[in-house]
């Protein structure tokens, strides 16, 4: 249930998404032609007004499609409905229409949570580090460490409790480069002894492991409605920083920040989870996949809602739409790299859910 409730999350993401771009298109009489979730062949499919709305077997995205992207339509290339023969400012709404629609849902998931499960008052803490996630073929993982496990000590010293715990183990194994650790850990309650050696990058040690404080988040009944909208403007403000300041280290910082990008299958385990501790957590999943959704769309890249908006500015800049054999290209070799990016990280998720490793007898 965990797995399937997170596999609706991600496909409600991406309905609302296009949802964007569909109704800011026809609440402006623009033409629209398909509403596709995923790419390739058709799985399930209806037609209604003139608009294929489709279910395909790429489960990647999906697209809104409009009749200027169709050789074979029989609507005239002069049509003021099409969305090429509309004035600049409403295409440039079109366009930034999913990613409206995916900040709007993630504020609205946050004041769901405020009104639902009630406004953070504190985290409970308990003593030691949670190894929430690990890194095959890094040192936590050479060591012996599981996601799950909790560690109590480090060198003989309990690490206490709360973030404060956290920074103290991630300032000791950052001084540490090419030393010997040995740690106490809890697992499936018992104790393991183990012999962490983080690397050395740029002279600073590093594992391979995501930590996070030991313990559960406290909520309370909001005082008014007010205490709810403003708690998740705080919150959404937040987790849009975080989420650019992300994407800004991974072009940096990108050595040290590339192997830490998931893709959807490690989104959907980590959804699943949520889903089965239930609480607040899985409000603040929805929220910040959404928005990492619509931070995502926004770059500047090609098939990206950024490259289009791109191609848009470059327009109005030229007063006249670049070549359209430039635009088919931009947008070919876009659609080359999310798919080989996106099975890369569907290759190397897969391989470090733990049912793999167990096959691979790791």
């Amino acid at each position: 249930m965990g797995v399937l409730a997170a596999l609706a999350i991600l496909a409600g993401l991406i309905v609302v998404h296009e949802a964007g771009h569909f109704f800011a298109a026809t609440w402006q009489g623009i033409r629209v032609s398909g509403f596709s979730i995923g790419f390739g062949p058709v799985l399930l499919e209806r037609r209604r007004r003139g608009v294929q709305f489709a279910l395909r077997a790429i489960p990647l995205g999906g697209y809104v499609a409009f009749p200027d992207d169709d050789e074979d339509s029989d609507i005239p290339a002069d049509d003021p409905d099409l969305l090429r023969n509309r004035p600049l400012p409403q295409r440039a709404l079109v366009i930034a229409a999913g990613v409206l629609a995916n900040l709007l849902l993630a504020w609205a998931v946050l004041v769901a949570q405020g009104a639902v499960v009630g406004i953070p008052a504190g985290f409970s803490a308990t003593p030691g580090v949670v190894v929430a996630a690990v890194q095959p073929g890094l040192p936590a993982a050479a060591s012996g460490l599981r996601p799950g496990d909790r560690i109590l000590s480090l060198a003989g010293t309990s690490l206490g409790g709360g973030q404060s715990a956290v920074e103290g183990l991630v300032a000791d194994i950052k001084a540490a480069p090419q030393r010997s650790l040995q740690l106490v850990a809890e697992r499936a309650g018992s104790t393991v002894a183990l012999t962490l050696t983080p690397d050395a990058q740029n002279g600073i040690g590093r594992i391979g492991a995501q930590l996070q404080p030991s313990g559960s988040e406290a909520f309370r009944p909001a005082r008014s409605p007010l205490e709810v909208i403003g708690h998740a403007n705080r919150t959404c403000l937040k987790l849009i920083r975080r989420t650019v300041d992300g994407f800004v280290s991974l072009v940096t910082h990108f050595g040290e920040t590339a192997p830490q990008v998931s893709g959807p299958v490690k989104i959907v385990e980590m959804g699943a989870s949520l889903a089965r501790d239930g609480g607040g957590s899985l409000f603040l999943f929805t929220a910040l996949i959404s928005i990492n959704l619509a931070v995502l769309n926004a770059l500047p890249l090609p098939l990206l809602d950024g490259g289009q908006f791109v191609l848009l500015l470059l327009e109005g800049l030229r007063g006249r739409p670049l070549p359209q054999r430039l635009q088919l290209a931009f947008m070919q070799s876009g659609f080359l790299l999310l798919v080989g990016l996106s099975l890369v990280l569907i290759v190397k998720d897969t391989s470090q859910l733990s049912a793999v490793q167990q096959l691979l007898g790791r």
